[in-house]
């Protein structure tokens, strides 16, 4: 073959694979579809390294995928002037990250701990494990092509690997599952947006749209058909003093642990209090460990707020969340933010 028909050719192929993705990009923009991050361990790992901030300028936040939603960073940083560190992982227990965080001689900062207790009071899983893996293992090329990448991904919709991925799209591909298969879960694109900070949001769209948030319903309600089995009562012991040896390390060492019960909503709430009885779990947690706590339900204005889907708040009532949670912490748990001086002062008290 001439030299000239290859350079053709490669032109050819470069020109329709460009035409592809422009057609797809402009296809999912016009779907009302928005640029967002992947929330792979490139992103945890990233946002990991900022926990030896000074304990007067941050507060690092682990948990499952209620605090991501409910915590809305931008008004955290807003009223307190000190950055909001965003660990938690979605469908895991944040026990994983408190010992991460213990055994880390070198964090000595301020960590409020989310509570969904069908995550946090059960077996081990392996996502956040595979997260702390890569923080500790990731090399400097890891390190460059995660700089490299992230602007590009903020800019490209078609590159939101979860959702519009091809094994993402295979994923949404409806077909007859076998006998005792356990097929993806089938959330709607607009339900789980993730910001750069880690925060996650549900679009407008989703807000507004009951037959989306009635499909995530479903998803709960198909989970709750199979339910992870509340631990006996030895093995609920064992994760008690874990817990407790987690938090002695962090506080031992001058840092600050405080619980919190973020809102769930209609049948799903319920099913939570009958499961795991708030004295059996919630109250003892906090007199084992002798933390603070701040459970929603104790505050009316917390206490109302309406989960779309049950389980997590729209970024309006996220706003609403954060700006309480900020009060309590100032005028119940002795934390004074000292707005003026662009910093926080903590009082242990």
């Amino acid at each position: 073959m001439k030299p000239h028909v290859s350079v053709k050719a490669a032109l050819m192929a470069l020109a329709l694979v460009l035409a592809f993705f422009i057609s797809w990009e402009l296809y999912l923009r016009n779907k009302g579809v928005v640029a967002d991050y992947d929330d792979g361990p490139e992103l945890w790992a990233h946002t990991r390294s900022m926990v030896y901030e000074p304990a007067n300028k941050a507060t690092v936040f682990i948990g499952s995928s209620r605090i991501k939603y409910d915590l809305d960073i931008p008004t955290w940083e807003a009223i307190t002037h000190t950055h909001a560190i965003q660990l938690s992982m979605v469908g895991s227990s944040p026990r994983h990250f408190l010992t991460d965080l213990a055994e880390d001689t070198s964090f000595k900062g301020k960590l409020v701990v989310d509570v969904t207790e069908g995550l946090f009071f059960n077996k081990a899983d392996a996502k956040p494990d595979a997260g702390i893996a890569y923080y500790k293992k990731r090399t400097p090329a890891q390190k460059v092509s995660f700089w490299l990448d992230k602007p590009v991904e903020s800019q490209l919709a078609f590159l939101n690997e979860g959702s519009y991925s091809l094994n993402a799209l295979l994923d949404q591909i409806h077909l007859k599952n076998r006998e005792g298969a356990r097929p993806p879960l089938d959330f709607p694109p607009g339900f789980h947006r993730t910001l750069f900070s880690r925060q996650n949001k549900m679009t407008p769209d989703f807000v507004a749209d009951t037959n989306q948030q009635n499909q995530v319903k479903a998803i709960w309600a198909s989970l709750g058909k199979n339910p992870m089995p509340p631990l006996s009562e030895k093995a609920l012991d064992s994760v008690m003093q874990s817990v407790k040896r987690d938090v002695d390390k962090i506080n031992a060492r001058g840092g600050v642990v405080i619980f919190v019960r973020t809102p769930s909503s209609g049948r799903f709430f319920m099913a939570e209090k009958k499961n795991y009885p708030r004295n059996v779990y919630w109250d003892r947690l906090l007199t084992l460990t002798r933390c603070s706590g701040i459970y929603f339900g104790d505050y009316p204005v917390l206490a109302k707020l309406v989960c779309p889907e049950f389980s997590h708040l729209n970024p309006q009532d996220a706003v609403t969340y954060t700006t309480k949670l900020v009060s309590i912490l100032q005028k119940e748990k002795g934390w004074n933010f000292n707005t003026a001086g662009n910093s926080l002062v903590f009082n242990s008290k």
